[in-house]
């Protein structure tokens, strides 16, 4: 049984079981091509949430996928069924999933929080409250977004690389400033484990 430490607003089993949830989508999605629809009520009240949610595959340590939505708009667990859905066929960066890759993936939920609309007067000041590790960030200007996750710290690890990375993926130059440049910042409560793992637990329990 993978071991899924509980650090936050979840418990051990409801990070299993949006874990398994994406999975099953996995599996669901290999045979029909088709999303997988769970019932929410079958699932503990935090699952039936609203919550927004972001799903990333990785394959021998390498993106295989990452989609996700940045407003909550369904419950958490339909949310997270779907996600791992679109990472795995819709995804425009990769090719649809094989079923030769599913046990060698490694699957990750991020749960966002509600966006914090950030107020700032120059580059600097927003470079300064930007918190290192901590917040993912929602940029939009002149009809551009893009989003990255905390997880992005990782590669980029001061505020100012983050920020430039993130102005290239939303299509703007490095160094664009505007006046009507709106930023947000979320965080996330994220979690994962091997899928392989994962479809063994769920064969033994």
């Amino acid at each position: 049984m993978p071991s899924i430490e509980a650090r936050g607003n979840y418990t051990e089993g409801e990070r299993r079981t949006l874990l398994q949830l994406a999975v099953r989508s996995l599996e669901h999605g290999l045979a029909r091509r088709a999303p997988w629809l769970p019932s929410a009520d079958a699932h503990p009240g935090p699952l039936q949430a609203h919550r927004a949610s972001f799903v990333t595959l990785e394959l021998e340590q390498a993106l295989r996928g990452c989609i996700g939505v940045l407003e909550a708009s369904r419950p958490l667990a339909l949310d997270v069924a779907q996600n791992a859905y679109a990472a795995a066929f819709e995804d425009p960066r990769f090719p649809p999933l094989t079923a030769a890759e599913l046990d060698g993936l490694d699957i990750h939920v991020s749960v966002l929080s509600p966006p914090e609309r950030l107020k700032f007067r120059s580059r600097d000041d927003l470079l300064a409250q930007i918190r290192p590790g901590i917040d993912g960030l929602i940029l939009e200007d002149h009809g551009h977004r893009g989003t990255f996750l905390p997880s992005v710290w990782d590669q980029l690890e001061s505020p100012l690389s983050f920020f430039a990375h993130l102005l290239m993926k939303a299509g703007l130059p490095r160094e664009h400033w505007s006046e009507t440049l709106a930023i947000s910042r979320y965080t996330t409560e994220s979690f994962g484990a091997p899928v392989a793992a994962l479809r063994q637990d769920r064969r033994t329990t």
